[in-house]
């Protein structure tokens, strides 16, 4: 754990499947900060809508999150909540998962960079 998140830069976060969660935290991302908040939730059968979307409202508060990964699959869940976000921090980037296959036309990232290529293209 990180004594001062700010000399050692910003956090990732997850939200998603086991499979998902364990990847990322192998490969280092893991944080408890000093109030034993997590910068990761795993998704369960029994993980309620509301839960997914407290977490995810929570990542969006932490000053110390600059991107937030989330299953496609559970984005969905919450799309009202994602879709209300247009900072771009924390950045939000939808994964895919091994329950569903990813579906670029449902990314919130995707479906605004397209709003705002689709006047660039029509110019030339």
């Amino acid at each position: 754990m990180s004594k001062n998140y700010l000399e050692q830069g910003k956090l990732m976060a997850v939200i998603g499947d086991e499979d998902t969660c364990v990847g990322f935290l192998l490969g280092g991302i893991g944080e408890v900060n000093d109030e034993r908040q997590r910068n990761f939730m795993v998704v369960e059968k029994g993980t309620s809508v509301t839960e997914i979307d407290k977490c995810f409202k929570r990542f969006l508060a932490r000053e110390d999150v600059a991107i937030i990964m989330i299953n496609q699959v559970y984005a969905d869940m919450i799309r009202p909540t994602i879709d209300n976000h247009l900072l771009a921090v924390p950045t939000v980037l939808e994964i895919p998962s091994k329950q569903l296959a990813y579906d670029a036309g449902k990314d919130s990232i995707l479906k605004r960079a397209s709003g705002i290529l689709k006047p660039i293209v029509r110019r030339r």
